[in-house]
């Protein structure tokens, strides 16, 4: 696996970087797309936070799911608090994130579509649950907000059908050559 030592310890520090890149990235991306209006509809914070579970543990992964939109939301409004989406996006992502990296470790020889295809379709369903509840909460219209994020979500689950992948062979590249 990626992050093993010669000892076959996992080097926590390698992990933090990791952890640190792919949640830049997750900060940063979002602005050129939304610049473009195109943010809501291609997901680009997930991209990055949902290619880190390739290179860190479950709890790496999750730890930064949950912190970079709660980040991003404060620093600039995207994903807004309310409606909540920033929460929901924060308790989604570090699902996904958990969920991803903990499949990939038990099974790293299965293809990635199997793990990732369900881990995003999972997502989705907890996105539109959490949305449906918190909108019923706070008397915003439910079944619009979660059937908007629903429709408006599939763009960016194809985009990262395909992106990740290949980053999932880029990292097993670079764990082959450094042993």
């Amino acid at each position: 696996m990626a992050l093993t030592t010669e000892t076959g310890l996992r080097s926590p520090g390698r992990e933090l970087a990791y952890g640190g890149l792919f949640g830049a990235a997750a900060l940063v991306i979002p602005f050129f797309f939304h610049l473009l209006h195109l943010g809501h509809m291609f997901m680009p914070m997930y991209i990055p936070l949902m290619a880190l579970p390739f290179f860190v543990r479950p709890v790496v992964a999750s730890l930064v799911g949950l912190i970079v939109p709660v980040l991003s939301g404060l620093m600039a409004g995207m994903p807004p608090f309310f409606p909540p989406v920033a929460p929901v996006m924060a308790i989604e992502l570090a699902c996904m994130a958990g969920l991803l990296a903990h499949l990939r470790q038990r099974w790293p020889l299965t293809h990635i579509l199997f793990h990732l295809v369900p881990v995003l379709l999972l997502g989705r369903i907890i996105n539109i649950g959490l949305l449906y509840a918190s909108s019923l909460w706070l008397e915003l219209p439910a079944e619009f907000l979660a059937g908007l994020s629903f429709i408006t979500g599939w763009p960016g689950i194809i985009l990262m059908v395909v992106v990740l992948p290949a980053i999932a062979r880029l990292n097993r590249r670079v764990s082959v050559a450094h042993g």
